[in-house]
């Protein structure tokens, strides 16, 4: 595994499962489902806790490379949180704690009260319904062997759903991201990017989650593209209360999604904020330089306090 980089294929079938309640989401299993326990269910927060928190995390790559630095976020339920920086500054890396694909050498990483990557077992599984993942480049994800209904529909099988339910989920999770049933029978090849990022949303919603990790999702497409997908990855927030980690280099982007942003630069987070707030007025140069790349304007920089 590269230290820095899109997340990749592993992650976008990492975790598919039960979900949340019918009538917002169909790819839900019924609540009798044996993988859950539902004393201690793992996708669930109490006592107002954060659904993701990350406290303080550090990884180091082979060679002593240094990618995450004391980074801290936290993701309240329907919450959105967008994570900006330029290649290399550890955002892909934090993706991979917070999906369970990496452990952090210190600092904690807790999804609903519990470490994504020491789960096992159905435990795991339950976990992996409510923490989901959409990736980079979907054409990159997707099995060119495989039908795009396919595709869904395996991450409906791999968790136990039905033979008989599957071809009627797989299309409700077509029509919910916008695309017509009939492309679930053309291979990735047949279909845009645009219409491929759909069906890798279609395949992260399919269990259900609580949270969906959106590692650059919209960079290899064409603005009109661009829009189109941060415009579904809104409407389906507003219908399911999903909440987002959504990773970007492109402030302009993040800011029609995410209601708080961390900025981070060689694995540090420089500077964080309301999204408005760091648009507006970003305090540190670099989410300035970062602005000024995604927009061609240079931002003023956050009013100082006046000395005692």
């Amino acid at each position: 595994m590269s230290a820095e980089g899109p997340v990749g294929a592993r992650a976008a079938g990492a975790g598919v499962g039960t979900g949340r309640e019918s009538g917002r989401d169909p790819g839900r299993k019924p609540d009798s489902d044996p993988g859950r326990e539902p004393d201690s269910d793992p996708g669930t927060t109490t006592g107002g806790a954060p659904l993701l928190a990350v406290e303080r995390a550090v990884k180091r790559y082979p060679g002593g490379q240094l990618a995450l630095d004391g980074v801290s976020l936290r993701i309240a339920a329907g919450g959105a949180t967008g994570l900006v920086g330029e290649s290399g500054s550890g955002k892909s890396t934090l993706a991979r704690l917070v999906l369970g694909l990496l452990a952090p050498d210190a600092g904690t990483v807790r999804f609903a009260g519990h470490d994504p990557y020491r789960l096992r077992g159905r435990a795991a599984r339950a976990v992996r319904a409510r923490l989901q993942f959409v990736p980079q480049n979907p054409r990159g994800s997707l099995n060119p062997a495989l039908r795009a209904g396919e595709a869904v529909a395996l991450a409906l099988r791999v968790h136990g759903t039905p033979r008989p339910e599957r071809a009627e989920r797989v299309a409700a999770l077509f029509r919910q991201v916008g695309l017509e049933p009939e492309l679930a029978r053309r291979r990735p090849r047949e279909l845009s990017g645009g219409q491929l990022q759909r069906v890798a949303i279609a395949r992260a919603l399919a269990t259900g989650p609580d949270l969906v990790v959106c590692d650059e999702p919209t960079s290899a497409l064409d603005r009109g593209a661009q829009a189109r997908v941060v415009d579904l990855l809104t409407e389906l927030r507003e219908r399911t209360g999903l909440a987002y980690l959504f990773i970007s280099h492109d402030l302009a982007v993040v800011r029609h999604l995410a209601e708080h942003v961390l900025v981070l630069r060689n694995g540090r987070v420089v500077e964080e904020g309301p999204a408005a707030a760091l648009w507006d007025a970003p305090a540190d140069p670099y989410t300035r330089a970062l602005l000024a790349a995604a927009t061609g304007r240079t931002a003023p920089a956050a009013p100082t306090a006046a000395p005692p």
